[in-house]
């Protein structure tokens, strides 16, 4: 019988059976809506508004602060675009870099088409963006900064506090992309300077479609989904109390369990990456070898077709990807490695693992066990090796 081993975690996580459970009274019981005034209404209203402070809390915030989105594109389509809109007053200039998320890059592009000026930052071969570059950019007309907290592919952290500081002392609103850092990484945003953040519920092992974005009290920010008065006006539309229920509940327990796990992980996958790089070289490490996510490993196995280790991999029953899982059905080359400046041998030859809190060292020993079966088959017959 093929095994099923998951290895793709930065795509999305399996829901927590405990979330679940914190779940289902909001589909079954108490389903009222939020904004009715009746006892089944209050009921839902009251959940929405601790997980509110649930969420708050873990990130140092005001309840009033946090705000409930469908998920991380919502979250970075309202930061960017909302600030931009409502700040166009004074200034027209974003500053952002090449390695971000396809929700924040195609929302720059989209203002770009609308008269909007955005510079797009390069970065370093780990896929780090210096904060000197940041600085560099900043003219008088520059309203906002995005800058991704950890990178959702190859895991590298940004220096984050110190671009914070950068933004405070020009008096420039900072977002940063934490879909991928959320939930890995303690974070302040007070210490950090952040204006904006977006977190994202099945990243965490929460449900999918729920998310939040943090706003800074007074960042001024137009709205992009008109309707009700929901969200403090600023986000329209009756809440997903399920969801919103299930995103705290996640939060909250992995955070909880956030340094013993961490490290169980951290240390499973630098096994995998120590025996990939002793069993099957060349083999290249993608990302910062430092400051990076715990649980991600991006490697490009030379002589080896992306797509077809990929299959191959999948065949045997281990999910792994080529990167975003939103850019996942385009069979494409990496614009986050093509900003890091990989080869062309190394660009298409790379996939992420990205390991969760269910995987085990016998199931890594069974991913190399199939990979010494797939790899030499793979470069033997790789165009690549002709």
């Amino acid at each position: 019988m093929i095994r099923k081993i998951y290895l793709d975690h930065s795509a999305t996580t399996p829901v927590d059976r405990n979330v679940v459970k914190a779940m289902l009274p909001y589909f079954t019981e108490n389903y009222g809506n939020p904004s009715s005034i009746h006892q089944s209404g209050r009921a839902a209203r009251t959940a929405v508004e601790a997980a509110r402070s649930q969420i708050a809390k873990l990130i140092h915030a005001k309840n009033s602060e946090i705000y409930f989105v469908s998920g991380g594109t919502e979250a970075n389509n309202l930061a960017i675009r909302g600030v931009a809109l409502a700040n166009r007053n004074r200034g027209n200039h974003i500053i952002t870099t090449r390695v971000e998320h396809p929700a924040v890059l195609e929302t720059c592009k989209a203002l770009e088409k609308e008269g909007f000026q955005i510079t797009y930052l390069n970065v370093d071969e780990h896929g780090m963006v210096d904060p000197e570059t940041v600085k560099q950019a900043i003219r008088k007309e520059t309203i906002l900064v995005s800058i991704i907290f950890a990178n959702h592919e190859v895991g590298t952290i940004n220096p984050v506090e110190e671009i914070g500081r950068i933004t405070r002392e020009a008096n420039i609103f900072f977002h940063s992309d934490a879909v991928q850092g959320f939930g890995k990484i303690k974070i302040d945003i007070n210490k950090l300077g952040i204006d904006l953040l977006s977190i994202s519920g099945h990243k965490i092992y929460g449900p999918k479609g729920i998310g939040a974005l943090y706003i800074r009290r007074g960042t001024p920010i137009s709205r992009i989904i008109h309707g009700g008065a929901q969200e403090q006006k600023r986000r329209a539309g009756t809440e997903n109390v399920p969801g919103i229920v299930g995103l705290a509940t996640a939060a909250e327990l992995i955070y909880t369990n956030l340094e013993e796990e961490s490290q169980r992980i951290s240390q499973l996958r630098d096994y995998f990456q120590q025996q990939i790089c002793d069993r099957f070289k060349p083999v290249k490490i993608n990302g910062h070898p430092k400051n990076r996510l715990y649980h991600n490993l991006n490697v490009s196995f030379e002589g080896c077709e992306s797509q077809s280790l990929l299959l191959s991999l999948s065949m045997v029953g281990i999910a792994a990807s080529m990167g975003s899982a939103c850019t996942s059905g385009i069979v494409e080359e990496s614009p986050v490695l093509k900003a890091m400046g990989l080869t062309p041998v190394h660009l298409r030859s790379a996939i992420r693992f990205t390991l969760g809190k269910q995987n085990t060292k016998d199931e890594i020993d069974y991913v190399l066990e199939k990979l010494e079966e797939i790899i030499p088959r793979l470069r033997k017959v790789s165009k690549f090796n002709r």
